[in-house]
């Protein structure tokens, strides 16, 4: 992967993103998203933030490769602080963190959200607590896919701030434009989750120390939903 070639998850957040928006990439790692955007002429301006040296020194040396300082501004800072007012943002992308941490960097640099901006979120894992913050916050899932790179399950949600909207726990678990589609994509890949989910109830079943009964009746509860959506 480079500012050229994204890869298929990158290349699907990257397909969100509105023609002329003003971008802020939290976590950019090596700035290759913001770059692939700008050199295509999707975006007018970005910001590049990150909270690490050395991937901040990467995103820096990737916009001066490419000759873009003037038009994607690197800052060294802790989530959402890396935007200041007069940036303009309309789009924050946040990709390739755990979706409790995404939804700790939104939560933390609420400050900095003037709740016009798209969000375009890809969390790795813990969808769930991460919906549960946006629909706490007002936001709407205008968006949602799944797709399987490496071996890997990546989802990614779009949401922009709307009228109260309110989901069920599955909504919230499954995502609610998923649970619409089922998507080949998405039933593979809670397929393998049940899978996995009666696999651990066995083990659980096996254990000879005592285990807190909120723990299995959590595991068999979400067994017992993922059944019922594949047999819908």
């Amino acid at each position: 992967m480079n500012q050229q070639t994204l890869s298929m998850r990158l290349e699907r957040v990257a397909a969100h993103v509105p023609a002329g928006a003003r971008l802020a990439d939290i976590g950019s790692d090596h700035g290759y998203l913001p770059v692939a955007l700008m050199r295509r002429g999707v975006i007018a301006a970005a910001v590049a933030g990150e909270v690490a040296l050395t991937p901040f020194r990467s995103a820096e040396r990737t916009v001066r490769d490419n000759n873009l300082h003037d038009r994607i501004t690197v800052r060294l800072a802790n989530g959402l602080a890396a935007i200041k007012s007069d940036d303009g943002i309309t789009v924050i992308t946040v990709c390739g963190m755990g979706g409790e941490t995404i939804r700790d960097i939104l939560a933390s640099g609420k400050t900095h959200l003037s709740g016009s901006e798209r969000l375009i979120l890809q969390p790795n894992g813990g969808e769930q607590p991460l919906r549960q913050w946006l629909m706490d916050n007002g936001y709407r899932i205008l968006c949602e896919e799944i797709l399987r790179e490496n071996r890997f399950d990546y989802e990614i949600i779009v949401a922009e701030r709307d009228e109260p909207v309110s989901y069920t726990d599955q909504e919230l678990y499954f995502g609610p434009l998923q649970m619409q589609a089922r998507s080949p994509e998405f039933l593979s890949k809670w397929q393998r989750k049940l899978r996995h989910k009666q696999n651990t109830l066995s083990q659980l079943a096996r254990a000879q120390k005592a285990l807190p009964e909120g723990t299995v009746q959590d595991v068999a509860r979400q067994a017992q939903w993922i059944s019922e959506l594949l047999a819908g």
